[in-house]
């Protein structure tokens, strides 16, 4: 199929209309009709058949549909990245992070990045582990900050810095609180032990003989910290993050022992750094020791 014809598919399957398909497109409705009647030659069987009035995809057509799907967002993301290229001459960055690091490391850096170049543009999307590393290999992101510290073949990671995991609470205790002194398990937030953060609170855990049963379990810092907010418990989290999301009457403490998570950026090893690249890098990296410093300080 060409590209033309995934167009028409789409619009046809999206309409049910030959008529609104074509208007989709901005062309004539012959002209959508032709190149239908070419993708159906080309391929050697129908795609749509007319039922009360609506096209309606084949049996083969179905089979084809979640392919042809994503090869049309594949050229609509291409068509965004080149109108992004052309409207933004000082540069487009497709950055990926983990959700914590967008709320409390990213906005920072990015209003520096655009008071020092204006016209930068930047698309932001903000995944787990796995869609960043899957976001980079298929290029919908040029960049992705992550807590994750795996290797990946095809990506090669740099050290942004690290920051450690705190316990929040409605408290305004002062001083390190040991592991064995964590509150009752009524009361208690944890990170998924799939989370890098949760995973490395459970290995301490477990080196400690400690077992605590959490009464809630979370997949992002920023949800533990508006638990604590709502008064649901106390929670253990990224310190940047609990900084960002300090209200209050509330406290955060650090741990003893201290359990530090890195924070990377991930790029594809084949694709050479540009000066954009590396002045973000740098920046996340001054603003990454930073924040580290204003928690550890408060």
């Amino acid at each position: 199929m060409r590209l033309r014809h995934i167009e028409i598919f789409e619009a046809i399957r999206r309409t049910g209309s030959l008529t609104e398909a074509a208007a989709a497109l901005h062309i004539s409705q012959p002209a959508a009709s032709k190149l239908l009647a070419h993708a159906e030659a080309q391929l050697g069987f129908k795609l749509f058949e007319r039922v009360k009035g609506r096209l309606v995809a084949t049996r083969e057509a179905e089979i084809l549909s979640p392919e042809v799907a994503r090869l049309h967002q594949d050229l609509s993301s291409v068509r965004r990245l080149a109108a992004s290229l052309r409207d933004s001459p000082n540069g487009h960055l497709r950055l990926g992070c983990a959700p914590a690091l967008g709320l409390g490391l990213l906005p920072e850096v990015v209003r520096a990045s655009r008071d020092a170049q204006p016209g930068i543009t930047f698309d932001i999307h903000t995944h787990h582990s796995a869609e960043l590393v899957q976001g980079l290999l298929t290029r919908e992101l040029d960049l992705a900050i992550t807590f994750d510290s795996n290797d990946y073949a095809g990506l090669t990671r740099i050290g942004l810095g690290h920051t450690e995991l705190v316990h929040l609470s409605r408290q305004t205790d002062a001083g390190p609180l040991r592991l064995q002194d964590l509150p009752h398990s009524a009361t208690l937030i944890l990170l998924d032990a799939r989370d890098a953060s949760g995973a490395l609170l459970q290995m301490a855990l477990d080196a400690q003989g400690l077992d605590p049963q959490a009464a809630i379990r979370v997949q992002t810092h920023y949800v533990a910290c508006a638990l604590v907010d709502a008064g649901c418990g106390d929670a253990i989290v990224d310190a940047i993050t609990a900084q960002a999301m300090l209200r209050p009457g509330m406290g955060l403490r650090r741990l003893d022992p201290a359990l530090r998570v890195p924070i990377s950026i991930m790029v594809r090893n084949q694709d050479p750094l540009s000066g954009l690249h590396r002045e973000l890098i740098e920046r996340l990296r001054s603003a990454c020791e930073a924040r580290l410093a204003e928690v550890m300080g408060a």
